[in-house]
């Protein structure tokens, strides 16, 4: 009898089709997920880097790959890439280029100040195979200072081929032991008492398809809105947090946003965001919105502002496209 091995059964299919037979450690390297720890996810479904190399000095192109039907970061009517996904993938670009190249160890915890991008929707169409990315990625004042280490990121993404997107993201890394300072107990005995969900907004009003993903309930006010995501959520609450995380504030104003220009088909194309404060669990944060005057009448721009126990916790400026009549 003879046994059957990937060693001896692929080989003897391959020739029987009269094809060449190609073993997985010659396969291109450039077909697997990074590591999911290297970008502070818990499922590989969620990763969207493949890999990368070194082209300059403190210049790297990263290879990365957008399914075509996920989960949270698609359009409404199923057909375009979320404009949002750009800045998620900027945030793995800068943890991955952290650890992997500049020493920063897997346990640190990353501290974002700022997130920036723009997105051209057109070039976020989705296609007949998953959209393949061209990440050029520059890293700007990469440096350690004791045993913190900070930096600002520049990206430019090509989805197959196409510019289709740029962001800048400035951070810290800091080890467990500054972050618990930095925390404080009542930082992480807030997560033990998060505030029950609200009913939230209509998918409609936020610009979501599903109510599991609104992350806004109703206030008091027009222009008002309260923080109260599904804190199950497999995305947006995809691994454990103390805090609600960056991506959260940065949807929350991108739904506030679509609230207040209720009724004009708003496409976001930028967002331009300011992380003053951590957004605890256990106490209201208020999301608060204006409307930035602009010269284009296809443009609008909304200020939004989070707010907890009289502080700021962030700051976004939303811009993004109407039609014209």
């Amino acid at each position: 009898m003879t046994l059957f091995t990937s060693e001896n059964y692929a080989p003897a299919l391959a020739q029987e089709a009269g094809e060449p037979w190609t073993s997985p450690a010659e396969l291109p390297q450039l077909t697997s997920t990074v590591p999911r720890e290297y970008v502070h996810r818990s499922s590989v479904a969620e990763v969207f880097l493949t890999g990368y190399k070194r082209i300059d000095d403190n210049v790297f192109l990263i290879g990365g790959q957008w399914p075509r039907a996920h989960t949270f970061f698609t359009s409404v009517d199923g057909r375009s890439h979320d404009p949002v996904q750009a800045a998620e993938t900027l945030r793995q670009a800068g943890l991955l280029l952290c650890h992997s190249e500049y020493g920063v160890p897997l346990k640190h915890k990353m501290l974002l100040w700022t997130l920036d991008f723009t997105a051209d929707p057109s070039q976020l169409r989705i296609g007949t195979s998953p959209t393949e990315l061209e990440i050029l990625a520059t890293c700007r004042d990469f440096v350690w200072k004791g045993s913190k280490f900070s930096g600002v990121l520049e990206v430019t993404i090509r989805c197959d081929g196409r510019d289709a997107a740029s962001g800048t993201a400035t951070f810290s890394c800091v080890s467990s032991a500054v972050y618990r300072r930095l925390r404080g107990e009542a930082g992480f005995e807030s997560a033990l008492r998060p505030l029950p969900r609200q009913t939230p907004v209509p998918t409609a009003e936020a610009g979501r398809l599903l109510a599991a993903d609104v992350v806004l309930a109703p206030a008091d006010r027009p222009g008002r809105w309260l923080l109260s995501p599904d804190l199950g959520h497999p995305i947006l609450f995809e691994h454990a947090n103390d805090h609600h995380p960056g991506m959260v504030l940065v949807e929350a104003a991108r739904q506030a946003a679509y609230a207040t220009l209720a009724g004009a088909a708003f496409t976001p194309t930028g967002i331009e965001t300011a992380f003053r404060s951590y957004a605890e669990f256990d106490a209201p944060c208020w999301i608060d919105t204006e409307l930035v005057p602009t010269d284009d009448p296809a443009v609008r721009r909304v200020r939004v502002t989070g707010h907890q126990d009289g502080r700021t916790v962030f700051e976004s400026t939303v811009t993004g496209a109407v039609p014209v009549l």
